[in-house]
């Protein structure tokens, strides 16, 4: 075994054995989107053109994405307490692959996240979300949502590791809300002006969630719409591909200085 794999195998325990003994976050990060589900479902889904089953339908993929792109905020965190507090700088003491630890934050977040996605898809099931399309378009989405997850989890890996602070981190995870608001993950795009159109379909949860709701068969691709909307399934592997080829390793250099 390569010592990245063996290392990395190492980090990815020691992430989930962390994760285990902070339940609360386990907790709120099982609860949250299943309570956004059922509140924007039924009471802010009375304000959109839509029937309540069909737009809990629509909402479903969104907050899916919304979800996986949580990982700027987890990532963020956690690397933010492991720097401010001095954990990476003993990381950086050890002979471990250079590139293991942030690596093991990231398989350790995927695993959480694949676990915590069945809840939501129940409670979706249940509240009238059905997947219309095959179920080899279903695998297909689910594992474009996870890939996203690990992108976005790199981002908020360096992030959290450029701000070197807790508090600081924790501000700037409190602001990543607002990315999810200014996509197409909870409403339609078609109704906003122009430049805020233009951002919301370049904004890589658009994207994303465009392609979850054509997969699952849930929504046509919108005629009209920006690149990587109008070809999501493209679209959303060629933005996690950036994500991933910027951030990683600007995050694995992060660490190793």
């Amino acid at each position: 075994m390569s010592a990245l794999a063996y290392d990395g195998t190492a980090m990815l325990g020691r992430q989930l054995r962390r994760i285990r003994n902070n339940p609360g976050l386990v907790v709120l990060t099982q609860t949250a989107p299943i309570t956004m589900l059922l509140f924007f479902g039924y009471v802010f889904g009375s304000a959109v053109a839509m029937p309540g089953e069909a737009y809990r339908s629509f909402l479903v993929p969104g907050l899916l994405v919304a979800t996986a792109a949580g990982g700027i905020t987890t990532g963020m965190l956690q690397a933010a307490q492991d720097t401010h507090r001095g954990v990476m700088d003993r990381f950086r003491t050890m002979p471990v692959s250079r590139a293991a630890v942030p690596l093991g934050q990231a398989a350790a977040d995927l695993v959480v996240t694949a676990a915590g996605t069945v809840p939501l898809l129940l409670v979706g099931l249940a509240v009238g979300w059905r997947i219309e399309g095959s179920a080899l378009e279903a695998a297909g989405a689910l594992g474009l949502l996870l890939l996203f997850r690990f992108a976005s989890t790199w981002v908020g890996i360096l992030l959290g590791m450029l701000t070197r602070d807790e508090e600081t981190g924790g501000q700037l995870a409190s602001m990543t809300f607002v990315l999810p608001l200014l996509s197409s993950a909870y409403i339609p795009v078609d109704g906003m002006p122009g430049w805020l159109r233009t951002l919301a379909e370049w904004n890589p949860i658009s994207a994303v969630t465009t392609a979850l709701r054509d997969l699952f068969g849930n929504a046509p691709v919108p005629e009209g719409a920006a690149w990587p909307v109008a070809h999501p399934v493209a679209g959303s592997l060629a933005w996690c591909a950036v994500l991933i080829a910027v951030c990683a390793p600007l995050a694995v250099r992060r660490f190793s200085h």
